[in-house]
């Protein structure tokens, strides 16, 4: 049974939480950043955030996207879309159908 997005329940959705995490951790890095500078640039007081956010056990608040992006220097669009394919991966196949 497919369960809402935001909800994360089950096997599929928390792999896919780990995926994305995986994803952010390499373009933080990527950006020479450590947790506590993510933390910092993006306005959380916590750099335990991050850490959450990269194992997998939350996910990133809509309305923080834009400033995620900007952090990691990746065009919002391109970002978002990326996010879609790991926390809502039927709304992605919907828009984005493989071509």
């Amino acid at each position: 049974m497919y369960s809402h997005p935001q909800h994360g329940a089950g096997n599929e959705a928390q792999k896919l939480r780990r995926e994305a995490g995986a994803w952010l951790r390499s373009l933080r890095e990527e950006k020479g950043l450590s947790q506590r500078e993510m933390a910092r640039q993006i306005g959380v007081d916590y750099y335990t955030f991050i850490s959450q956010i990269e194992s997998g056990r939350g996910r990133i608040p809509p309305d923080r996207y834009e400033v995620w992006a900007s952090a990691l220097g990746v065009d919002v669009r391109t970002f978002v879309k990326t996010l879609m394919r790991y926390y809502d991966p039927v709304t992605h196949r919907l828009l984005f159908p493989p071509e």
